[in-house]
Order: structure tokens, then sequence, then C-alpha cells
């Protein structure tokens, strides 16, 4: 049985929320109707993205923000735009949305 994150539509456009799982934590993002899902551990020193519960994105809600020294990604792919990790990116978790739920989904 896949791990349930919560519904689709209780993620809210261009905001991201945290949430734990079988493999960690993990932070989710919907954008332009779809969902993306990342682990929630920086590439550059490998701690949590955020400082405070669910505070995930820059002041502009456009990309993905590490609190702890400005590295931005991009929602889409999770690539690193800006700060000291720049060129290295966020590692995916695979998702799958069935019957408006978004599970945690299983590799092929």
């Amino acid at each position: 049985m896949s791990h349930r994150f919560c519904q689709f539509s209780d993620l809210v456009e261009n905001q991201a929320r945290g949430f734990r799982s079988p493999v960690g934590e993990v932070v989710l993002v919907q954008r332009d109707g779809q969902v993306y899902g990342y682990q929630n551990s920086c590439p550059h020193l490998g701690i949590n993205l955020e400082f405070n519960p669910d505070e995930f994105m820059d002041v502009e809600n456009h990309y993905l923000l590490c609190s702890n020294h400005g590295a931005l990604f991009r929602v889409e792919d999770g690539h690193c735009v800006a700060g000291p990790c720049q060129g290295e990116s966020l590692l995916a978790v695979p998702l799958q949305v069935v019957n408006g739920e978004i599970l945690l989904a299983s590799e092929p």
C-alpha cells in the first residue's frame, strides 16, 4: 500500500508543505496544476531547507528556498539556480495522484 501525503486540494498553488514519509522528510509543492516532491535536504549541507514549519518558498513564492544559506531551487525540477550548491539539485520523490490523493509512488 502506498503512503498517503494529503489531498491534492490541501496544497495551495505556489506554496509548499513538509511531510514525514517512509523515505524521510519530503517537501510537496503545487504549481500550475502539478505536484512536485523533493527530499527535504539541501544538497549543500544535507540539512532541512526550512527554519520554520512549512516555510519553504522565497518571498515571491517562485523558488524553493534553503533558509540556511539562501540557495534557490526551481519548483519544476529541483535544480539549484543560486547559492553555494548552484548546479546541483534536490532529490525528487516519486509521486502519483489517485482520486485526488497524493501518494508516494513505488519506483519501477
